[in-house]
């Protein structure tokens, strides 16, 4: 039995341990304390960034999953390398292929441009420089051979339990309490959302597919549409009226005065300003797996946020 280890079970990382036991794999997940309940894995606390542990706890891998992020969004470009170099070291150290989960920074602002990926990193920000130097070191491990990598990129998130995104409680729940959707940016700008249940099952392939090695992929996604739309039609089906309120650069600035963390969304706040459409199509061609059709994802998310959401005020 092929054995995956996946480092992270949040947003991405629970539904990619679900699937990867449902499919058969002898699984352990790795996160910070060693809690939460995923039947049919193993779950393991620890140091990411220690090169002991994530040693110990790869060893007997066909494949790892680093699904981590940074504890503190304002000290990502500090905190996020060192958990990526721990579980390097541990992919390294057991002959497995790496899988890593990326997003769409370092390809900075598209101006108009459909996000493909042939295209130049083009980091704006110190948190887009981090991710594409990153994206570099991962790149040039497998080229020397130290590790086999495979790199899959998604967008915001969206589905069951992706509470913190950009379209996550702040759209989800909202919408069902009967409030205004809180967004960033510009409501009308066309803009990939990626469901995460697809972004694990394209991480999946990637780890098991040969000719997924070495290179960059765009996961699965649905069609864009505009945010607007999107806040529409999860309206509709939460039988709500849609309602939105969006915050652009001075309002980030204004918030930014008493929580510090808000400041940080500056840095990438073009994702919703300009169009931010994203093509799969390289993936498509490779694997097929076409993404889940947006409406379908939409109304699975409602009703996984309406199972746990108070009743709409009236």
């Amino acid at each position: 039995m092929s054995r995956h280890v996946v480092f992270g079970t949040g947003q991405v990382g629970h539904p990619l341990v679900e699937q990867l036991v449902a499919q058969g794999f002898d699984v352990i997940a790795v996160n910070r304390d060693g809690r939460g309940s995923f039947p049919g894995a193993q779950v393991v606390g620890g140091d990411a960034t220690d090169p002991a542990f994530t040693t110990r706890v790869c060893a007997g891998a066909d494949v790892v999953h680093f699904c981590l992020n940074a504890m503190n969004y304002e000290r990502w470009s500090e905190e996020f390398p060192p958990l990526q170099r721990g579980v390097v070291a541990g992919a390294a150290g057991a002959g497995a292929r790496l899988v890593v989960l990326d997003n769409l920074y370092s390809y900075g602002p598209p101006r108009g441009r459909v996000l493909v990926e042939s295209m130049e990193p083009n980091p704006t920000s110190s948190k887009s420089a981090t991710r594409a130097a990153m994206t570099e070191e991962l790149l040039e491990a497998h080229r020397r051979g130290r590790v086999e990598v495979a790199i899959g990129r998604a967008s915001d998130y969206f589905g069951p339990g992706a509470t913190r995104s950009a379209l996550g409680e702040s759209v989800f729940g909202r919408a069902l309490a009967g409030r205004s959707a809180q967004v960033m940016g510009n409501p009308d700008r066309s803009h990939s959302y990626s469901y995460t249940p697809d972004v694990a099952a394209g991480l999946i392939v990637l780890g098991t597919r040969p000719e997924a090695a070495g290179q960059v992929w765009h996961l699965p996604v649905a069609e864009a549409r505009t945010t607007r739309q999107v806040i529409e039609q999860v309206s509709r089906l939460a039988e709500t009226t849609p309602r939105i309120v969006a915050a652009g650069r001075v309002t980030l600035r204004a918030l930014g005065i008493l929580k510090p963390e808000m400041r940080e969304y500056l840095h990438t706040l073009y994702q919703f300003t300009d169009h931010w459409v994203v093509d799969d199509g390289k993936f498509r061609a490779a694997f097929g797996n076409p993404a889940t059709p947006l409406d379908e994802a939409l109304a699975t998310t409602v009703r996984w946020y309406a199972d746990r959401a108070p009743a709409p005020a009236h």
